[in-house]
């Protein structure tokens, strides 16, 4: 892994863990959830660590599935944008200029 990939693992797992350092949307499959079920399902992402080379190619934690019981499926993926959140960043692996989207999604929706 380059440092580029470690960095942007990095910014990416903290937001995952600690979801107040980004945005959040949750897809309407999700929030026609019961609300303990949601609060399950984010717990779960809080809590994702099972990258590897064939769920995560580029080394950056930037997607994960999990199954939940009541809900199936569920995918969470991350995106980059600029600090106005119109377009792509332009440094992922810098926090100064990308604003991080985690969405939470079920597979379905995705």
């Amino acid at each position: 892994m380059t440092d580029r990939q470690h960095a942007i693992a990095a910014l990416n797992d903290q937001l995952c863990s600690a979801l107040p350092t980004g945005s959040v949307m949750l897809t309407p499959g999700i929030r026609a959830l019961p609300v303990q079920t949601q609060l399950q399902v984010l717990a779960r992402v809080r809590a994702f660590n099972d990258f590897s080379a064939d769920n995560d190619p580029y080394g950056e934690h930037d997607f994960g599935s999990i199954d939940h019981a009541d809900a199936g499926r569920i995918f969470w993926k991350i995106d980059y944008y600029d600090a106005t959140l119109t377009a792509g960043s332009p440094d992922s692996a810098d926090p100064i200029v990308t604003r991080r989207l985690l969405t939470v999604m079920l597979a379905e929706e995705y």
